[in-house]
This record gives structure tokens, sequence and C-alpha cells, in this order.
């Protein structure tokens, strides 16, 4: 291993802050830098900030750092961040609300957002807001960012006791935090999302399986995750749920019709990236408990018998150019709904017809199996005047995998 960069003195890393976020100049051969978002104590201060740099690549180390966005409040939880290069020479950069959930909504705030820069730094002119950088708003903890077809851009985004999210990104759209979890699912949810423009994902986790890092594959070498999401999971504060994430979408990629999931046995899972060239997948380990205890590993998975035909490059591209059009919550080819939520005394269960022949469970959020039962009607009635008071999720699963709905008990 060579050390290209050690600022291990100026990052400030106890607990959740560190080394974040990290992209290449889109033209690296002849303008080769080194974009990096990173956590770092202000001089005489005890809460840590966050900026954006740029290094110079000189061929053995990167030099001349520069600073371009300086001084984002942060804290020790919730900074974010990833970094993503843009067509159009700008970089998305996402920031977690640092543990303040209003700022989120507060568009006068850079916590919770998507923002977006031009390379040097500055604003760019057709930012949605005059004079900010601020793309999207609405958002928790968002730690993974990526391209796909179409023009469309993913994240995945931390929940808190339900509803880790995944989203596609839109200029000038609300996503609901804290005002908002998952899908708009309860009255006062709904209330909200009407009233606030609120992109629902189009898919959520409950409970938190603590989803990071993603990628969009598409690539000859593994025909079978081709046109899918790929994403690190850490595996929630209790753990066991750590996975690499397979998510087949649909050809517009707005719809997640499978998710498979893969190395189980590696422990955390941060972040993961895909070799252009040779279709592989590197991931990185994290140890097995919050909020990291090594061993720390890069990890490949690659198909020895693909021989690269560099006649196929060009069909690998993926198409990244912005859309300006804002994009709508698609439909969903399969769902479970639970209608009132907040529940008392009796909560209907609403399923698609995919999920008729398949079994139910209602699961505490502390893993217990309350209950389970047979899908025989895409309605179901279901009696909780003896449950305890609090949260519970609805699970079920079918061929196209499974959803999980929060309910909560009053």
């Amino acid at each position: 291993m060579t050390t290209i960069l050690n600022i291990q003195s100026t990052v400030e890393s106890g607990g959740e802050p560190g080394m974040l976020g990290m992209t290449l100049h889109p033209d690296f051969e002849n303008t080769p830098l080194v974009y990096v978002v990173y956590n770092f104590l202000p001089s005489g201060g005890f809460t840590p900030a966050e900026r954006l740099v740029s290094y110079e690549w000189n061929g053995t180390e990167l030099v001349n750092e520069v600073i371009l966005l300086d001084n984002i409040p942060g804290g020790g939880i919730h900074n974010g961040s990833r970094l993503l290069m843009m067509e159009d020479m700008t970089i998305l950069m996402s920031t977690g609300d640092r543990g303040s959930g209003d700022l989120s909504q507060d568009l006068n705030s850079l916590n919770g957002k998507i923002l977006r820069l031009n390379l040097d730094g500055s604003i760019p002119t057709d930012n949605p807001y005059e004079n900010s950088y601020v793309y999207s708003y609405g958002h928790r903890n968002p730690q993974g960012l990526c391209h796909g077809p179409n023009g469309l851009v993913y994240s995945s985004e931390h929940g808190a006791q339900q509803s880790d999210e995944l989203n596609i990104i839109a200029p000038m759209r609300n996503y609901g935090w804290p005002f908002v979890e998952g899908q708009c699912n309860t009255t006062a949810e709904m209330n909200f999302c009407e009233s606030n423009n609120v992109i629902e994902p189009i898919r959520d986790w409950s409970p938190c399986p603590a989803v990071n890092g993603i990628d969009y594959y598409s690539h000859p070498a593994i025909p079978e995750w081709n046109n899918s999401i790929l994403m690190a999971v850490l595996g929630g504060l209790g753990g066991g749920l750590q996975r690499i994430s397979v998510m087949h979408m649909d050809n517009g990629g707005t719809v997640v019709e499978e998710e498979e999931q893969f190395f189980t046995d590696f422990g955390r899972l941060r972040d993961l990236c895909i070799n252009p060239h040779n279709g592989a997948i590197y991931f990185a380990t994290n140890g097995g408990s919050y909020p990291g205890s090594g061993p720390n590993r890069i990890v490949e998975y690659a198909n020895l018998d693909y021989v690269m035909d560099t006649m196929m490059v060009d069909t690998m591209d993926i198409d990244t150019t912005m859309m300006n059009t804002q994009i709508l919550a698609p439909t969903k080819t399969q769902f479970i709904k639970v209608y009132p939520n907040p529940v008392k005394g009796q909560a209907n269960l609403l399923f698609s017809e995919n999920f008729i022949g398949k079994t139910y469970e209602i699961i505490s959020y502390t893993g217990q199996l309350i209950e389970r039962g047979n899908i025989q009607n895409t309605e179901i009635n279901l009696n909780v005047e003896n449950y305890t008071t609090g949260w519970y999720y609805l699970k079920a699963t079918n061929e196209n995998g499974t959803i999980t709905k929060s309910i909560l008990i009053e």
C-alpha cells in the first residue's frame, strides 16, 4: 500500500465525522484534480465543521489543497457526505442534518441538503435557488449518490428508527425530513407531502439496515446485475443486516423490481465502486460494530472469465445528462399499505395482488415476531387492541423481493 495523502492531523475522526466523499475531475487526464470532503475542528472550536477541497495529482501524491467550500456546520453525527461529478461540470454534494432535523427544511442552511457547485466552488447561475448552493432539501443523512439511466440521479439516505430510503434526486424538491419518514402514509405526512411538493422514495426499509454507498451497474462482465443499483449496507445498529443489495430496476430506472442480497459475511459494508473496464466491484468493509471497528479492507469481486472487448466501451457508458424537468414519484408495481396510521384498535392492511398466497408478519422494533398470517385477499383487517403502544413494522415477501411498512400503535 502506498500513501498518497496524509491529513490525519487535520481531519476530525471521532465517532461519525471523518474523510467522507471523493470524486475525480471529469477530464482527469488533462486536469488531474481530486475532490474530497472531510470534517475538521475549527481553530479554538469543539464542534466539527465540514469542507470541500481539491488536490492536484502530481503522479506520486496529492498536493496543493484548495478549499472550495468551507465551514459547513457539522456535528458528531449526520455529516453526510458523498460527491457526484455531473456531465455539465458541476458537483453534487450531500450534507446531513448534523442531528438537528429542523435544518433540513431551512433553505438558508446548508445542512440536510443536496448541494450543487461549480468545480471552482462557486454557485452555478442556473441553480434552482438564486445565490444558493441548495439543489434539493428535506434530507436526513444521505450517504450515497450515483448516476443512473435517462439522466437520473439516485441517493441512499439513513432513516431514524424506520425508513432508510432510496431516492431519485430532482432540483427544488423536498424529501420530507423531519416531517416525513419513508412513504407519505400517515395523516400528518400526507398533509405535509401534499403541501410541500415532497418526493417519496422509490424504496424504503424498516427497521433501518443503514444504507450507504451506491453505484449503478451496466456492464457485460456480470450480466445478471445489469440495470441494477448496487448498495453497500452497514447492517443497522444491532448488526445482522449487512450486505451488498443488488436492486434490479425497470427499463426506466424508476422502479425497483427485485432486491437480491450478497456478501453478508464481511461485516459492515461502507461503500462500493465499479471498475468501468472489467466490471469488477470493490467494496469497503468497516468492522463488525458501530461506528466502525476494523478490519477495514477493500474487497474485489470480479468475473475472472470475462475478457474485455474494447469495441464495447461505448455501450457501457451511462447517459448522465441531468434532467431539468421535475421528476414525479413513479408508479409502483407492488405495494403494501396500512391505514389508518397511527392505528387505534383496528388496522387495514392493503397488498398488491402479487402478494396473494404469500405470508405477512408483524414484527416489533425489538425484533420480536408478534403475528404471522396468510395473505388471501388484497385487504386484511387486523385487530391490534392487545398490542403494546409503540412502533411495529409489517413485512411481506414475494418473488420480487421484500417490502416493509412501519406502523405506529397508539
